[in-house]
């Protein structure tokens, strides 16, 4: 097996529900995944993953979820989580809790947002599909939240449109640690490789050209 198998020329970095709601202590989403981010230590090791990028030629994309002030985007009767963010009035337009966490703003514009994600999948009403492709990327990699929800759709969608898929455990976090480990030991290995960051970082070989 060579070195490295990964190179950041056709692999790009996907990070979803990186927003005041679920992260900042004022956020209304905050409790979905407090318990777990302790854990995962998510925000710090996203900081440190992205800081080890930034002289890199990898993209790294953000896709966060905004909804309209009346939620026209959801259906009348919206279910699951999608209720729960209509009734608790997370990720308005404009809002503190729909913008993007304050520890990600030092990386500027090496974060590309794509806007449209209105549900789970970040590839419904976006344009990553067309973004990728027009990037050559082969593998995706994907971080930030809810692992059992907007990063399994995603991942599945992914795996099913093509790309190798790879979910970076310490990066991403669940509604309980219990969720956490039962997706990442029992779910994501039937259609994605999983893996800390860290040693994601010690497989890629890293360009800036």
């Amino acid at each position: 097996m060579p070195k490295y198998f990964l190179k950041t020329q056709n692999t790009a970095l996907i990070l979803i529900g990186y927003q005041n709601d679920y992260f900042s202590s004022d956020g209304v989403l905050r409790s979905v995944v407090e318990e777990n981010s302790k854990i995962t230590h998510i925000i710090e090791n996203t900081i440190t993953l992205l800081s080890q990028l930034a002289a890199s030629n990898m993209p790294v994309v953000a896709m966060p979820i905004v909804f309209s002030e009346n939620y026209d985007e959801l259906d009348s009767e919206p279910v699951g989580i999608l209720k729960t963010i209509k009734e608790m009035g997370a990720f308005r337009k404009n809002s503190h809790g729909s913008n993007t966490i304050d520890e990600l703003k030092q990386f500027g514009e090496r974060i590309h947002y794509l806007h449209g994600k209105h549900g789970l999948n970040a590839f419904i009403g976006t344009d990553l599909q067309a973004f990728l492709v027009a990037a050559n990327i082969k593998n995706i990699v994907l971080a930030g939240a809810v692992t059992s929800i907007c990063i399994d759709s995603t991942a599945r969608s992914a795996f099913e449109r093509g790309f190798k898929v790879y979910i970076l455990s310490d990066v991403t976090s669940a509604r309980s640690n219990i969720e956490q480990q039962f997706y990442c030991e029992h779910i994501f290995p039937l259609y994605t490789e999983v893996l800390p960051y860290q040693q994601f970082l010690d497989r890629l070989e890293i360009s800036s050209e």
